[in-house]
Formats: C-alpha cells, sequence, structure tokens
C-alpha cells in the first residue's frame, strides 16, 4: 500500500479518535473512571499520532524516523496521565457507574475496531509512522474490551478496583507499544543512512 492510500486512512481515525475523545472524556470525569480517562488520553494521543503521520507522509526517510522517535514519546503520555490519575484514586477506590462505564467502553471498541481494520491492510509496512498507526488502534481495542469486562464485574462486586486495574493495563500497554514505535523508527533511522 502506498502512502497515497494511507493519507486519507489516517485522515480518518484521527478524526473519529478526536470525536471520540470528547466523549470519553466527559463520561470518565462524570463517573470518575481511571480507565476511562486513560482510554479518553490516548483517544486524544491517537488523533494526534494520525495528524503527524497524515502530514509526514511526504516527508524523506530521515525526517520521517524523527517523526517515528517522537511518536513513540507521544505513546508514553497516556500511561503517565494514567499513573497519575491512579496514584490520586488509590487511597479511596470508589467504584465508577459500571453501566456507563461499559458502554462508554463499547462505543470507544466500535471506533477503535473501526479504526484497526481501516489500518490493518497498512500494518506491514516496515515504517514506524504506520506501526504507530496500527498499534494504537489496536491495543485500544483490547483496552477497551477490558474497560468493558470491568463494568460489568463492578456490576457484581461494587468496587473501584476493576476500573484500577484496567486503567494500568492501559498505561502498560501504551507503554509497551511505544517501545515497538521507537524501535521501527530507530530501524527506519538506521536504514536511512547513507
Amino acid at each position: 500500500m502506498s502512502e497515497r492510500d494511507l493519507r486519507p486512512t489516517v485522515a480518518i481515525v484521527g478524526i473519529a479518535n478526536l470525536g471520540y475523545f470528547f466523549v470519553e472524556f466527559a463520561v470518565a470525569r462524570h463517573i470518575g473512571s481511571v480507565s476511562l480517562f486513560a482510554d479518553s488520553v490516548d483517544f486524544l494521543e491517537d488523533a494526534a499520532v494520525n495528524g503527524l503521520i497524515f502530514f509526514a507522509l511526504d516527508w524523506n526517510a530521515r525526517r520521517r524516523a524523527r517523526v517515528g522517535m517522537l511518536l513513540a514519546a507521544l505513546l508514553l503520555v497516556p500511561a503517565v496521565a494514567t499513573l497519575w490519575t491512579a496514584w490520586q484514586k488509590f487511597n479511596t477506590p470508589l467504584p465508577p457507574q459500571p453501566w456507563l462505564l461499559s458502554i462508554t467502553g463499547l462505543g470507544a471498541l466500535a471506533v477503535n475496531l473501526t479504526c484497526a481494520l481501516l489500518l490493518a491492510r497498512f500494518r506491514e509496512r516496515r515504517d514506524s509512522l504506520s506501526r504507530a498507526a496500527f498499534l494504537s488502534a489496536r491495543n485500544d481495542a483490547l483496552a477497551n474490551a477490558a474497560i468493558i469486562a470491568a463494568g460489568l464485574v463492578t456490576l457484581y462486586w461494587h468496587s473501584g478496583w476493576p476500573d484500577l486495574i484496567v486503567g494500568l493495563a492501559i498505561a502498560a500497554l501504551n507503554a509497551d507499544a511505544a517501545k515497538e514505535v521507537w524501535e521501527a523508527a530507530r530501524g527506519e533511522a538506521h536504514r536511512a543512512r547513507p
């Protein structure tokens, strides 16, 4: 697949992520959910990642590798924000509203599965930019399934721990994706050397 095919795809994915960020962030604040907060920040980060990819596609390999390294750093932002939010809630893990948690997670899952399907045809490319976009969407779909499960568990076990644990797992997923994108960007930079 060419850059010409990737550009409109990342534009659609970026807009979808930005739109759902506002939905999920509002619900997270309303119900006090660590996992939804982590995921909402991740939606914002994904919008930024796809926006950077949209503009960086015309750049040379060395410059794109630098953007890939920047994207790796951006992938760590949700992890750090989640850890901060989790730390604040750790002493008083009040449960969020389970139905709102699960329904919002289901909406996020629909958005992320759609984005992952759109990006799946680019996942075998060796460049860090398309790898970052695909890994973000894939990891987010896994996180959304865990958010739905946390909501269902909270229905039967009235505790904030399922939400807190899922929020921390989302932070770990983002850190792992950042590592993979960093490695792809370093390989790209190495191949671009004269």
